[in-house]
């Protein structure tokens, strides 16, 4: 199981976050009162639908030994806390040397990734007071 840790300080929203090896920063926009030192909690959660897309995307390529150079993602994040749902839209362009198939196959590929998987199946999330 992956573990990430973070810790907020006295620096207000600065929130540093730590995994195994790396080390990086979220934040809040100034306008939130932050200091925007740092992606934003929602930023980081459409960044892991983009790495995950990105990676799955070329891994699948590399397997079938197809021509693609790069891969471009965008991802939006709108959250509805009226509504309590929220939208991300991904859009993807693919480079390389492909026909329609190989690209309409990387396609459904894309709804492959783990994390789609994890944001479009139930997930649960259980809370524990350290002591």
């Amino acid at each position: 199981m992956d573990k990430i840790s973070g810790n907020i300080g006295q620096a207000h929203y600065r929130t540093e976050l730590k995994s195994a090896k790396h080390v990086f920063i979220s934040d809040e926009p100034e306008s939130a009162g932050g200091k925007d030192l740092g992606f934003t909690p929602d930023e980081l959660l459409a960044a892991s639908l983009v790495a995950c897309t990105c990676i799955t995307l070329r891994m699948y390529a590399d397997r079938k030994q197809w021509d693609l150079t790069d891969v471009k993602v965008d991802v939006t994040f709108e959250r509805n806390a009226k509504e309590k749902n929220s939208k991300m839209i991904r859009s993807i362009e693919l480079f390389g040397n492909l026909d329609e198939t190989q690209k309409s196959r990387l396609l459904e590929i894309a709804d492959n990734c783990p994390i789609h998987k994890t944001l479009t199946n139930p997930i649960s999330i259980a809370t524990e007071l350290v002591k």
